[in-house]
């Protein structure tokens, strides 16, 4: 039998604490505009990882802060050893600077204002320089498994994904968070159908009052305040139906499917926020828009994803490993360069549940020892930040 409590890997403890799988120097923008310096400073610095995008500029309100909180989430996060901010004028940029320091980290920041791109990139390259110098002297040590944060999101679901990878993560997390990990779900509006039961498995009554509360929001403010007719064109997505899931009801049913039979959520954070309730399993109100929702989940603190996978989702992410898991044969037949764990065993009683959340276990053990996830491999680095409403 075996043995979770003893399970252990090799990680990079950071100045905080924390302890992360890998070791990236990022060059962050603050805002859109800095998008080509942050390229030019990780052109010339090999060893840097740029994570361009598309927003940062009059935002304001909620939609600021969650910027903010995004931003400082991905610099602060434990795969990251060190980052360089890049932004048009000083002000945000020490305010993300700032806020990722407070983990220890080494930061430097630049304002592209009275300098232009050229005197800035000359900086900002020598400061990215070094920081990969001092990165690769930075040893793995040994980790037990209760550091692990380990989040969650299914994507191009069908049949196969509730009746066997998203089963597969729900056991992992059965396995795993008796042993002490930190885990996060989300995917607010793929709840919608089997909302009563995702309240039922909050830790307490409180917990699931204001999870409810937080689903009801989004139903309200986002989906009916938005919506046409109805969310054909998007719950479910195209690539559901074609794989068998005719509502929504039915992909929310195989959704929570990744929690298992036994977890339950011990609190509700807004998108990229860091847990602050000590381990277990949390709730993020998130987007289900795949790489919207890892990049939040990356900003609050994951350093591993697993994303089940039934038709065949691709996405990836710059700082978090994304293990792909499956159950359809045929994404096995067509698609199988990008998957890292195959259940499609289940479907032919080849392979149990039990056996399968074993077998995603030990995936997430090799890849946070240093084995490359396929996303990773195949160069998917998908970076989509979540902008609440229209900018000033």
């Amino acid at each position: 039998m075996t043995k979770y409590s003893d399970m252990a890997f090799f990680g990079f403890r950071r100045e905080n604490g924390r302890v992360g799988v890998r070791n990236h120097v990022i060059i962050l923008p603050v805002d859109d505009i800095s998008n080509a310096a942050c390229e030019a400073v990780a052109n010339n610095v090999k060893g840097t990882l740029s994570l361009p995008h598309a927003y940062g500029r009059l935002q304001f309100g909620e939609d600021l802060e969650l910027h903010f909180r995004t931003m400082i989430g991905t610099g602060s996060n434990p795969n990251v050893a060190a980052v360089v901010v890049i932004g048009i004028e000083p002000g945000w940029t020490a305010h993300i600077a700032n806020g990722i320091r407070e983990t220890g980290k080494p930061v430097a920041e630049f304002a592209i204002e009275q300098k232009g791109d050229f005197e800035t990139i000359r900086a900002a390259s020598w400061a990215a320089k070094d920081f990969v110098q001092q990165t690769t002297e930075v040893q793995r040590e040994k980790c037990d498994i209760s550091e692990l944060w380990i989040s969650t999101k299914c994507g191009e679901s069908d049949t196969t994904t509730g009746l066997g990878s998203c089963p597969t993560v729900g056991n992992m997390y059965d396995k795993l968070l008796p042993e002490g990990i930190t885990g996060f779900f989300g995917e607010t509006s793929e709840i919608t159908g089997a909302e009563h039961i995702c309240q039922k498995r909050a830790v307490s009554e409180d917990v699931g009052e204001r999870w409810y509360r937080m689903w009801k929001a989004y139903q309200d403010e986002v989906i009916f305040a938005h919506q046409t007719d109805d969310l054909s064109d998007s719950q479910p997505t195209k690539g559901n139906i074609e794989g068998g899931l005719t509502t929504i009801e039915e992909k929310a049913l195989g959704n929570l499917e990744k929690i298992g039979r036994t977890s339950r959520y011990i609190d509700i954070l807004d998108p990229a926020e860091p847990p602050d309730s000590g381990a277990g399993l949390y709730f993020m109100d998130s987007s289900s828009a795949a790489a919207e929702c890892v990049t939040l989940m990356a900003a609050g603190g994951a350093v591993v994803h697993t994303f089940p996978t039934g038709q065949g989702n691709v996405v990836g992410n710059p700082i978090v490993p994304v293990i792909k898991i499956t159950a359809n044969p045929r994404t096995m037949r067509t698609m199988s360069e990008h998957v890292d764990v195959d259940v499609s065993g289940i479907l032919r009683r080849e392979m149990t549940i039990d056996e399968a959340g074993d077998a995603l276990i030990d995936m997430i053990l090799r890849t946070s020892n240093g084995r490359a996830t396929a996303a990773e491999a195949l160069g998917h680095r998908e970076f989509s930040m979540t902008k609440l409403y229209r900018s000033a």
